[in-house]
């Protein structure tokens, strides 16, 4: 596709400011000394493919080292960037023959973390505790749970040996694992930031743990970087950044992403680097993944289509011509599974160059914070949440922004004020099921048809540290639906006053105060009765309100 945008940028030599680390490259830096500063203290991701280069020996010996005493098992914490390449390292290239599992734990749903408790076997199982600031909420919490499970099983001096960290240089993390006899602590370089670690120590060490072939890994990553150096229209990371950008001032601000089986997870990542990104001062593009699949007539003006191809399965290319011929803006990207470093430095360079077009800070995510203060003020002052987790009545009720009950009619008004450049996220604070998922899909193709809308999927906690960025500080196009259930269960979080569902409780109820006080459109869905079939109630409840029952 031709892009005179492309072109302006291979004329201004972007590329190889942004290479240069020219910080005036990004609007909000131009004339603002911190602002500069903190734009150049996440530039490392540059240089990361090289970098890391010198922490391959130490981070293969150590992984065969672990795999040689046992290790059948590595249960990553962690959160956001910290554990989101790790997920598609596992689900995109998959473990080596005899080598562990890595199975991702980035949640405080009661359900979840039981299911991965009653597997464990702390003797054959690895813990890595990743997070780049040491102190997330959801990490350290599911640190001290795993943790005290170890020291009864093993005993202190041995358990210490099951876990490793990666973190920050200074964080309280680092000095955690220091006190308590982790087996490794691998300080990543502060330069980089958390969804755009992929190629640094938070993705090399799963990497290793899956038994993949690190030179590959970085090799790969090292071509994309070199490829992404050049002023010119070949540079794939420009083409794709300009591409972004064109859509997003066209009002295709909907970039969706279409996905062959075996990349499917890496949606997942693109989702949290783009929207967290861009998404802020009112502008940005917001991902879509995983949807339903449409007729390409069926889809509005609204979108932009990414259409990937491997070389493994290329079934999507007629769907590209097909979006192509009823007028859409398309952008297809041919890659291989081997090439995985390549497309994560792709798509980082893409959105650090979109973000400079945007006129914003790719790096920052000023609107993060409030929803995690707001979880801290409810667990520090327990008065609403406590009437909030009274147990309800089987079924499904509707429930304002204020906390206050509503008529089902509410959840119809908000379907029916979607506009034309509005799409309906759907906020899940459910056990992950695979009925769940299916009935969620289901709610994603109707609320489309009805509507036209694009939909999204977070599911919480995990899409505080991605889409929740755009929720709040993105245009204010979404119409939001949040999905709270009733826990069966009370399982403590060690060393503190609460437990994991109250924890989860109170993050819910946070984001949606901080989406109300943006003034976002929101209404929240609760299943009651702790294990009732959330699907098809879910179901009835949207279908109803869409007047389709």
């Amino acid at each position: 596709m031709k892009s005179a945008l492309l072109d302006e940028w291979v004329r201004d030599g972007l590329a190889g400011r942004i290479w240069r680390r020219d910080a005036t490259v990004f609007a909000p830096a131009r004339g603002h000394d911190d602002v500069t500063r903190a734009v150049l203290n996440r530039l490392g991701w540059l240089t990361s493919p090289e970098d890391m280069q010198a922490e391959v020996e130490r981070v293969r010996a150590f992984a065969e080292s672990a795999r040689a005493e046992g290790v059948d098992r590595v249960l990553l914490l962690g959160m956001g960037g910290s554990s989101l390449c790790a997920e598609v390292l596992r689900e995109v290239g998959g473990a080596a023959p005899g080598w562990p599992d890595v199975v991702v734990l980035d949640t405080t749903d009661e359900v979840a973390i039981a299911r991965e408790t009653a597997r464990l076997d702390p003797a054959r199982t690895i813990f890595i505790v990743a997070s780049k600031s040491g102190s997330t909420i959801e990490v350290t919490s599911l640190e001290s749970h795993f943790r005290k499970i170890a020291d009864a099983a093993l005993g202190a001096g041995e358990a210490g040996r099951r876990f490793v960290a990666i973190t920050d240089p200074d964080t309280q993390l680092a000095a955690h694992a220091r006190e308590h006899g982790y087996r490794e602590l691998f300080i990543n370089p502060p330069d980089i930031g958390g969804r755009f670690s992929a190629l640094s120590l938070f993705g090399l060490v799963p990497a290793a743990l899956l038994g993949q072939d690190l030179d590959n890994f970085l090799g790969s990553a090292r071509d994309g970087a070199a490829g992404c150096r050049e002023d010119a229209p070949t540079n794939p990371g420009l083409a794709l950044g300009a591409f972004m950008l064109e859509s997003a001032k066209a009002g295709r601000d909907k970039l969706t992403l279409l996905l062959p089986p075996s990349f499917k997870a890496f949606g997942l990542w693109v989702e949290q680097l783009v929207a967290e990104s861009t998404g802020k001062h009112g502008v940005g593009l917001i991902p879509v993944t995983g949807e339903p699949a449409f007729d390409a007539k069926a889809y509005r003006d609204d979108r932009a289509f990414v259409v990937i191809s491997t070389d493994e399965d290329n079934s999507l290319e007629p769907t590209a011509g097909a979006l192509e011929n009823a007028g859409h803006r398309v952008l297809t990207i041919g890659t291989r599974r081997a090439h995985l470093g390549a497309e994560f430095f792709r798509w980082e360079f893409a959105t650090a160059a979109a973000g400079a077009g945007l006129g914003i800070n790719p790096f920052d995510e000023p609107n993060v914070k409030e929803a995690k203060d707001r979880t801290s003020a409810l667990l520090a002052d327990r008065d609403a949440l406590v009437r909030d987790l009274a147990p309800r009545a089987p079924g499904l009720s509707v429930i304002a922004a204020d906390g206050l009950a509503a008529s089902p009619e509410a959840l119809a008004q908000l379907l029916g004020a979607a506009g034309s450049r509005d799409y309906v996220g759907l906020l899940v604070w459910l056990t992950p099921e695979p009925a769940l998922d299916d009935a969620l899909q289901r709610v994603r193709e109707a609320i489309t048809r009805k509507t036209g809308a694009a939909t999204t999927v977070g599911i919480g906690p995990r899409y505080l540290h991605s889409t929740g960025q755009y929720h709040k500080g993105g245009p204010d196009t979404g119409v939001f639906i949040v999905i709270t259930g009733d826990d069966a269960t009370e399982t403590p979080v060690p060393g503190a006053d609460y437990s994991f569902s109250v924890l989860k409780r109170a993050q819910a109820l946070g984001d949606l105060q901080a989406l109300a006080a943006h003034g976002r459109r929101v209404v929240r869905l609760h299943v009651g009765g702790a294990g009732s079939n959330a699907g098809p109630l879910i179901e009835q409840a949207v279908e109803t309100a869409l007047g389709l029952r």
